[in-house]
């Protein structure tokens, strides 16, 4: 699909582009003077047009953050990127580009209207996250495949689609394979899906649509369960107490042990590991049932530490935009004011008085600031020392029942050496118990091989131990670290932009009025 314009030296998408695109398609007139003089943030704007403009690639929109509508169209684009940030998108249009594959658009998830109509793609894709999706333009490109219209079914909200101009077109019942596999579609390349076409469609491909749906309904189901599962699992792994709600731990005690895995093949062992196992299981659930406890105990006073913080910031904001609104009256009498006086020293005396004005407003917001700052810390070291005792107190749980699996490990240790040694002795005597395996038999050579067999599996079992205990005593410390480090970012950061912020309003102001000077000066 060749372009008139191809051969035309590519554009960049710069600021100064935005900037002027921002500015043709903003308010007109008077409002259009203002909005000029005062800038356009970018984060602003609902709406952008960048179509003809010769444009290669889609680079620095990422400032666009509250964009609904987006038209690139008529352009050379061959990539879709550089749309990550454009999470409020709802409607696209990259029509007449020269895009070879769908891609890029993960994040936009609130994504109703898409438009690549006249592009060359040959295979429909990475649409998985377009949950919303209704309109959807693909025509005049390279799709040739029936596979790509069954990919679609996972849109659910699809409700008008057009493959006008494909070569799919040209496949023997393409319309009623269409209407087969995408019930729920209303128009098919502009026109209307009557009920003579969905009739015959559902009677050409009942039984294949049939177990086309189960084979779903069958994935869908174990999707769902599988996500359960992981998402239970995650929860468990949040509170660090993953898979101590069952024999994990106490099976992977042998799982490597091939001595010990001998060793319990004995008669007189078989009741004892019943014992160990049964009490070693109860204190990993008392682990597991408390790390859940406190786990939700963490999440909610981590809940109340930024409802806290947010209502704290939000009453001070308010008065900042009372203190603002306040103002306004100020800057209006000044604009006409400046406009009547004729005379040096009184315009001189009237912007001294307008900068001593905007000095004010200053100081009343940067103080604002200041009493905002002190309470967000007491309210963040509030919080720092209960997320820290929590921790500390969950770690100090574990720890003591940890303690007992190693005393429960080394009881268990004991009576498993006596018993090996009693059994060393009757194989002295060659009073052997016939229904014991020959490879364990081959341990009980002399008390040193029986020995070091016994010791090595509790060494081994206790390594288990220690590792668990570690993993979830190290994990904890670092979580809690990262959250207190977070909490003290964030509110850096947060100083740190309403800072520039109350800058970056009251030198707008002042350059405002140095504009007057300079009028003047000239």
């Amino acid at each position: 699909m060749s372009r008139l314009y191809d051969t035309i030296e590519p554009n960049v998408v710069s600021d100064e582009m935005l900037q002027q695109a921002v500015q043709e398609q903003g308010p007109q007139g008077q409002a259009g003077i203002i909005a000029k003089e005062e800038g356009i943030l970018f984060k602003d704007v609902e709406r952008l047009r960048l179509d003809y403009r010769n444009i290669l690639k889609m680079e620095n929109l990422w400032q666009f953050t509250n964009l609904t509508k987006l038209q690139m169209d008529n352009n050379i684009i061959e990539k879709i990127e550089g749309l990550e940030y454009l999470v409020n998108l709802v409607w696209l249009d990259l029509s007449f580009n020269n895009i070879e594959v769908i891609d890029g658009l993960d994040s936009l998830v609130k994504l109703e209207d898409l438009s690549l109509y006249h592009n060359r793609i040959s295979k429909i894709e990475n649409l998985d996250n377009l949950k919303k999706l209704q309109f959807f333009s693909i025509g005049n490109n390279d799709v040739d495949k029936l596979e790509n219209i069954i990919y679609l079914r996972r849109l659910e909200k699809l409700e008008a689609l057009c493959l006008d101009g494909n070569p799919i077109e040209q496949v023997e019942d393409y319309k009623l394979f269409v209407a087969a596999y995408l019930p729920n579609l209303v128009y098919l390349d502009y026109k209307l899906v009557d009920n003579d076409t969905r009739e015959l469609a559902g009677l050409k491909y009942q039984y294949v649509i049939e177990e086309l749906q189960h084979n779903e309904n069958l994935a869908k189901t174990k999707q769902e369960e599988e996500q359960k599962e992981q998402e239970v699992l995650q929860l468990h792994k949040d509170a660090f107490v993953e898979h101590l709600n069952g024999p994990f731990l106490f099976d992977s005690l042998f799982a490597e042990d091939t001595e010990g895995s001998k060793l319990v093949q004995l008669p007189e062992v078989v009741p004892l590991l019943e014992t160990y196992r049964s009490k070693f299981l109860e204190l990993c659930h008392n682990i597991f049932n408390n790390g859940l406890k406190q786990h939700q105990r963490r999440q909610e006073e981590l809940k109340a530490y930024h409802e806290g913080k947010e209502e704290a910031v939000k009453m001070n904001q308010d008065i900042g935009a009372s203190k603002v609104a306040e103002f306004d009256p100020v800057k209006e009498q000044f604009h006409r004011d400046i406009q009547e006086i004729a005379d040096e020293e009184q315009l001189n005396s009237r912007l001294a008085q307008y900068h001593s004005d905007i000095k004010e407003l200053h100081n009343s917001l940067m103080m604002l600031e200041m009493q905002l700052l002190e309470q967000l810390k007491d309210i963040s070291e509030d919080f720092e020392r209960n997320m820290t005792e929590m921790v500390v107190n969950f770690i100090e749980y574990v720890q003591g029942l940890i303690a007992q699996l190693r005393d429960l490990e080394s009881n268990y240790n004991e009576k498993v050496l006596e018993i090996a040694i009693n059994t060393l002795e009757k194989a002295k005597r060659d009073e052997f118990d016939e229904d014991i395996p020959e490879d364990v038999r081959m341990l009980f050579v002399d008390k040193d091989t029986v020995i070091n067999a016994v010791s090595g599996s509790h060494d081994m079992h206790l390594l288990k131990i220690d590792n668990r205990e570690d993993s979830i005593v190290t994990r904890a410390n670092k979580w809690c670290a990262n959250v207190v480090t977070q909490v003290h970012r964030e509110e850096k950061t947060r100083n740190r932009n309403r800072v520039s912020e109350i800058h970056q309003y009251t030198n707008h102001l002042r350059d405002n009025a140095a504009k007057y000077e300079l009028r003047h000066a000239a």
